[in-house]
């Protein structure tokens, strides 16, 4: 079930035409998953899954960093 779920993410990695709409943004609280199209992060609430999709990310070469990652809002 784990692996289901994991998968279900897969675009954050594999989706070439967005390549660089998904990134892992380092914050005080923890890593997280940001969407600059939507300039909002992307909730994963089970930790588990959490880790494992951003393990994957950062296997895949998505881009990591520690400032904030989209535009500024209004």
């Amino acid at each position: 079930m784990l692996a289901e779920a994991v998968e279900s993410y897969a675009y954050l990695w594999r989706d070439d035409e967005h390549q660089l709409r998904w990134v892992i943004w380092n914050t005080a609280a923890g890593a997280e998953v940001f969407d600059r199209e939507t300039n909002c992060p992307l909730p994963i609430d089970d930790e588990e899954i959490r880790r494992e999709v951003l393990s994957r990310m950062r296997a895949a070469g998505v881009p990591e960093g520690d400032d904030y990652p989209g535009h500024p809002c209004a």
